[in-house]
């Protein structure tokens, strides 16, 4: 956690838990290398489907404690995507509700000790990120075809401001996919590295017990913002959802 100089002074390493590393071996990774994220995602997806498979093989009246968790989410999801899009984005419900899981379940693995936080890594969250922005490009100009173009025209805007609205809207709507993998990435990060830094300290005698009470209280409040953002990530979707569905003002 933390390495003592010859000093005396304490030398943290607050990032080095976000290095990808290769699974078997040292050497170089290259894009089929199996690596510590692999690992990670590979291990999230196997946990979705002992929730949502495996836990509810056996569906009953009175559920079971892993068939309540995978309704709950259902509910939620379903519930968001209603409620935001309305009756025409249910039919974009597995999309979304893919999403909200790979999210929400990389988010809570990460919080298990000596685990690797995928979604920490702007790689993977900008391919999510950059799939929402493409998917829902993809559906606005499907269904309705150049029509969808009015999503930047305000016509309710003075005739000579929309020119300049329009020029504003189209520069928010190409940085959708950055905001949308940037927010995520960075608040999976920052806490990831708090908890080391206070961690780091715990090798200080005197302050140990702070450091300890520290990463307690930083950890109880990561184990929010994983879910939060999970949340937010998928909530944003469906906004973007909603203008693909409903473009005109």
């Amino acid at each position: 956690m933390a390495e003592e100089t010859q000093s005396g002074g304490l030398v943290f390493h607050p990032v080095d838990q976000f290095i990808i590393r290769p699974l078997f071996g040292d050497g170089p990774v290259q894009w089929y290398t199996p690596t510590n994220a692999t690992l990670w995602m590979a291990i999230a997806l196997l946990a979705i489907t002992a929730v949502f498979v495996l836990g509810t093989r056996g569906r009953a009246i009175i559920p079971t404690r892993v068939q309540s968790v995978g309704e709950i989410l259902y509910g939620v999801v379903y519930k968001m995507i209603e409620d935001v899009t309305g009756h025409d984005g249910v039919k974009y419900f597995p999309y979304v509700m893919t999403l909200f899981l790979f999210v929400l379940f990389s988010n809570y693995l990460a919080l298990i000790p000596m685990s690797f936080s995928p979604t920490s890594h702007i790689g993977v969250t900008a391919v999510l990120g950059f799939g929402v922005f493409i998917a829902i490009t993809t559906i606005g100009f499907v269904r309705n075809g150049a029509s969808f173009l009015g999503l930047f025209w305000m016509k309710d805007a003075p005739l000579a401001l929309r020119p300049v609205i329009a020029l504003i809207e189209l520069i928010s709507y190409f940085v959708r996919p950055v905001s949308h993998s940037i927010r995520l990435a960075g608040n999976i990060m920052a806490g990831h590295a708090v908890i080391k830094v206070f961690a780091g300290f715990a090798a200080i005698a005197a302050i140990s017990p702070l450091s300890v009470l520290a990463v307690v209280a930083i950890y109880g409040l990561e184990v929010l913002v994983a879910g939060i953002q999970a949340y937010v990530f998928t909530i944003l979707t469906c906004v973007y959802l909603k203008d693909a569905l409903n473009p005109h003002h």
